[in-house]
């Protein structure tokens, strides 16, 4: 798997589209989100700031950079070639997507850290930790998902933009206007709740008991984008 996963991250720096897709265009949204973050915390909170950063980073960066990898190894057969070696399914999918989880994480981290630095700490560490770590996740599992369905890299340019738009527009709604009203729905929406955990988490003023039941519709929608990953993800090009 680490020989994989070393392989894969020489591919990810090689691929310049790929570069600037999933860590330079991710990296300028976030800076302009921190630079104006007085602007945004008038229209949501410090929180919303901090989801709109996270939610960026791993829709265009992680998940479409999950989408495009496993759809160009497949096209040009690579894991064709992969799955006839030793190792396993699950050790070849690890390997391949290891780099870029890594490197989205890695990238997240940085640039909350910087957003503490202007704005003032997070009130809960832990729980803003817990809040990404089920954003990655999750998106790593739609990602797996999606590439079931996308034939091509080219393709995948298409294919990811339902999920990477609205995981957005999700997090810009419930940072914006909360959950008072319509809870059930925007908790159920794919990164609503893991947008409120983000949210109380950096602003403070909710028990952590209430909010880590927030975990639970994040974890199912891995585990419906797994379900439906191994429905529909293929090894070989589509005939």
């Amino acid at each position: 798997m680490l020989a994989i996963a070393l392989s894969e991250l020489i591919q990810l720096f090689r691929n310049r589209l790929v570069l600037v897709t999933s860590l330079i265009m991710p990296a300028a949204v976030s800076t302009y989100f921190i630079r104006q973050h007085e602007t945004f915390a008038k229209t949501g909170s410090l929180g919303y700031i901090a989801a709109l950063v996270v939610f960026t980073v791993c829709a265009f960066g992680l998940y479409t950079t999950t989408v495009t990898t496993l759809a160009s190894r497949r096209q040009n057969l690579f894991l064709k070639r992969l799955r006839s070696t030793a190792q396993g399914d699950v050790g070849i999918l690890s390997g391949l997507l290891l780099p870029v989880a890594v490197l989205s994480l890695v990238q997240v981290a940085v640039i909350l850290a910087v957003l503490a630095k202007v704005t003032g700490e997070p009130d809960d560490v832990l729980l803003v930790a817990a809040a990404v770590l089920s954003i990655v996740v999750m998106m790593l599992g739609l990602g797996l998902a999606t590439a079931g369905m996308t034939n091509s890299p080219e393709h995948a340019q298409v294919t990811t933009l339902p999920v990477s738009l609205g995981t957005i527009a999700v997090a810009s709604w419930v940072g914006i206007t909360g959950t008072e009203e319509l809870a059930r729905l925007k908790r159920l929406l794919p990164g609503g709740s893991a947008t409120e955990l983000l949210v109380d988490a950096w602003n403070g003023g909710v028990a952590v008991q209430d909010s880590l039941p927030l975990l639970v519709p994040t974890l199912s929608w891995v585990v419906i984008a797994v379900a439906l990953a191994k429905r529909y993800f293929r090894w070989e090009p589509r005939r």
